[in-house]
């Protein structure tokens, strides 16, 4: 079954695409299929929004072809550079027009099969389906990383998500619209629109190797994600930081007063220096970390203040 664009659309899949050439072809012939199948079932309409996240690659040529073999249900976003994943999430949302927005990464490791699962808990009425990728096909590193990093995050900002990793997600189109009024720069959009949900559900889903190339997540980006989703969702890292300081201070105090009575009543003396260079050493370093934390919290203001675009589109591929 073929969707017209004409028509009421229910469902738009949301694929952000960077240096996917190698694997794009594969993911056209799993993805259209699955839900060709899928919308026959359910009697529903859908479409496909590719956003091009500023590729080096052949990526955009790619979608260009895919969009004149199935203009009737494709959609292309390209950007002019590189803006980050979830800012080409954010564009999608833009350009998607369904009832229900699914977000599908373009490496395959989410099986497009999936998506079914997800319509079925948007259609029963959950505004947001979070997913738990079962057997999880990446490396025991970042296995364990993502593990603490869950764990973290659900202390800090008491967001609950199993599997804050997976960008397989379903989303209402309420969810999608508040999402698309929060201006911010940076967001992790899965945290965001769980604050909004007021029907969420997480499913399980299958989870496949990269069909091809290699993750887009260095260790340093993982890091800086993590920084983005603590520091956009709370102020207890320096609520922590001003307690931790309290304490730091109240200790110092103490030591200068035992190592003030020492000196009058025994006397000058040098042993014990090299632990007061210890200990100095440590409250440098816990002053250089909570100035870091601080820098973190005023960057944020420093980007949201500039107003400037989010992304920059260079065209848009679609049916008039």
């Amino acid at each position: 079954m073929t969707a017209n664009l004409a028509a009421s659309r229910t469902l738009s899949v949301v694929i952000p695409v960077y240096n996917e050439e190698d694997g794009l072809q594969a993911l056209f012939d799993r993805l259209y299929p699955a839900l060709d199948t899928l919308c026959e079932n359910r009697n529903i309409s859908y479409e496909v929004v590719f956003v091009n996240d500023g590729s080096k690659d052949r990526s955009a040529g790619i979608l260009a072809k895919q969009f004149e073999l199935r203009p009737d249900v494709t959609r292309a976003v390209l950007f002019n550079s590189n803006f980050g994943q979830h800012m080409a999430i954010m564009a999608g949302f833009e350009y998607a027009r369904g009832e229900y927005i699914i977000t599908l990464d373009a490496d395959l490791q989410n099986p497009p099969e999936e998506i079914a699962a997800l319509t079925n808990e948007l259609l029963k009425g959950h505004d947001y389906v979070g997913t738990i990728r079962a057997d999880r096909r990446d490396s025991f590193f970042r296995k364990i990383a993502s593990r603490a990093m869950n764990q973290l995050r659900q202390s800090i900002t008491h967001i609950t998500m199993t599997d804050q990793g997976c960008m397989l997600r379903g989303y209402s189109r309420r969810i999608v619209d508040l999402v698309r009024q929060c201006d911010e720069n940076n967001t992790f959009i899965p945290a965001l629109a769980y604050t909004f949900a007021a029907n969420p559900t997480e499913i399980i889903v299958k989870h496949e190797e990269r069909f091809a190339g290699e993750s887009k997540y260095s260790l340093y980006q993982l890091i800086r994600l993590n920084f983005d989703l603590v520091t956009g969702f709370s102020v207890m890292p320096l609520q922590l930081f001003s307690a931790l300081g309290m304490l730091l201070s109240l200790a110092a105090g103490s030591l200068f007063v035992y190592l003030l009575v020492r000196r009058f009543l025994l006397g000058a003396e040098v042993e014990g220096v090299f632990t007061l260079f210890a200990l100095t050493f440590f409250l440098i370093g816990v002053m250089l970390f909570g100035l870091g934390l601080l820098g973190e919290y005023i960057g944020r203001i420093y980007q949201q203040v500039r107003q400037r675009p989010r992304y920059v589109v260079q065209t848009v591929l679609e049916k008039k």
